[in-house]
């Protein structure tokens, strides 16, 4: 692959930051209305890139054969998963109509945001709008019936000439007509990449600079060649994992190291910990709930000090705690939403200044937005991650402890310009970094 670059990003993206909204867990009415009037607080962070759950029209198909496990282990009762879509061309009534999402683009615009949409094209539902028009445009078994595939749903069949069109034609809808600015295509990596690279090229000639995020977590196919912008295939589980205690910290320059030998050069991935799918059932618990609060604000730091794309998940930047799932809404376990009376409390005002110190910080040094990593062994790399940022003019030093010991680096100089858990410098030219600490050093 050595002769394949990953395609030029739009200028904006080299400093951006990404926050998820999953609309049923964002506000108590679960709409884009209510969603739309957060907009302000998430471009005062300084986030720039709003991407949401599906907003299509959700299956709502009641036989229980068609549900996925973990919707079935929810016991909420929900027939509607926001991942198996019935039709691609309707928003959800549960979220709003066509002006109510036009309307939440136009705000997010106003405000400096971007928006992103959910693509669910891997499978749709077992009573989606145009099965009974187009049998042919999901997968059939020898005996004619409907193949299931993950998640006991609708496999789509991009064998179908017709059903690429419709789907194509789809992409250049919420373009044309709801102005979005990309997507992020769900389980991408099971969908055709020449199928995504013809809509890639659709999409790009109704708007400049799109963005397009693919849920692929292997770096191994050159989907960054001409599709996407950034896939998933970086810390986003891994970091999760090691805050959880289920593995150590080397396990993040372990899964760094494999996906840049895998991936094309240039590529870009997300950075964080949290998503709909882990703030569901992960752990059957936040991660909020059993992690310290200096230890998260470390994985933070690693997260937007690594290259690639920083990622906040609803509601991370105030400490919630609440349980989250994709299958609660207004309707069922309407209770399963955002705490933003926490914003109020001192960890969550806490949290909010920690971040945007973080997001300042990080678009003030071009090493930690277009510059190379290069990582540093040390003496205790199940736990401490060190790393150089390198960019012309500017090389930063980075050191992340993510144990419950305190760790001392010798020969150590340099102006700290970052500092956590009362990490520091002392006068033996040692950097002390204490349980969870971190430190930003010029090089």
């Amino acid at each position: 692959m050595a002769e394949i670059t990953a395609k030029r990003a739009p200028a904006y993206l080299k400093d951006a930051v990404v926050y998820q909204i999953n609309l049923r867990a964002f506000t108590l009415d679960g709409t884009l209305k209510a969603a739309e009037r957060l907009l302000p607080h998430i471009a005062s962070l300084g986030a720039d890139i709003v991407y949401l759950c599906p907003v299509t029209l959700a299956d709502d198909d009641p036989r229980r054969e068609f549900w996925s496990d973990r919707q079935k282990k929810s016991e909420l009762e929900n027939p509607k998963n926001i991942y198996r879509v019935g039709d691609y061309y309707a928003v959800d009534p549960e979220y709003g109509t066509d002006d109510d999402l036009k309307s939440f683009v136009a705000e997010a615009h106003k405000l400096g945001l971007r928006v992103i949409l959910d693509l669910v094209y891997y499978h749709c539902g077992p009573a989606a709008v145009f099965l009974d028009e187009h049998p042919d445009f999901v997968v059939r078994e020898a005996d004619g019936s409907v193949k299931n595939g993950h998640w006991h749903f609708p496999e789509l069949n991009f064998e179908s000439p017709a059903l690429r069109e419709y789907l194509w034609e789809n992409m250049e809808y919420f373009v044309r007509d709801f102005d979005v600015d990309g997507y992020r295509c769900d389980v991408a990596g099971a969908v055709p990449l020449d199928f995504w690279e013809e809509g890639r090229r659709r999409i790009d000639a109704l708007k400049p600079d799109l963005i397009m995020l693919s849920e692929t977590f292997s770096a191994e196919t050159p989907e960054q060649r001409a599709a996407f912008e950034m896939s998933y295939g970086g810390t986003l589980g891994t970091l999760c994992g090691v805050l959880a205690g289920t593995q150590d910290s080397a396990a993040v320059r372990r899964d760094w190291e494999e996906k840049s030998a895998q991936s094309v050069p240039g590529s870009r991935f997300l950075r964080g910990f949290d998503n709909h799918d882990i703030a569901n059932d992960q752990y059957e618990k936040r991660l909020e709930t059993f992690v310290p609060a200096e230890k998260i604000e470390a994985a933070f730091a690693l997260s937007f000090a690594l290259d690639g794309v920083p990622f906040l998940y609803n509601g991370q930047e105030i400490a919630d705690s609440r349980r989250h799932s994709i299958f609660g809404n207004r309707f069922f376990g309407k209770n399963l939403v955002v705490d933003w009376a926490n914003a109020v409390t001192p960890a969550g005002e806490r949290r909010v200044a920690f971040l945007k110190k973080l997001i300042e910080f990080r678009r003030a040094h071009p090493a930690l937005t277009e510059g190379k990593t290069v990582w540093i062994d040390n003496d205790a790399p199940d736990q401490l991650l060190t790393f150089r940022r390198e960019s012309e003019g500017e090389t930063l030093f980075v050191a992340v402890n993510l144990g419950d010991s305190e760790l001392r680096i010798p020969g150590e100089t340099g102006t700290v310009l970052l500092a956590g858990g009362k990490a520091g410098l002392n006068g033996r030219g040692e950097a002390v970094l204490p349980p969870f600490g971190f430190l930003i050093r010029e090089a």
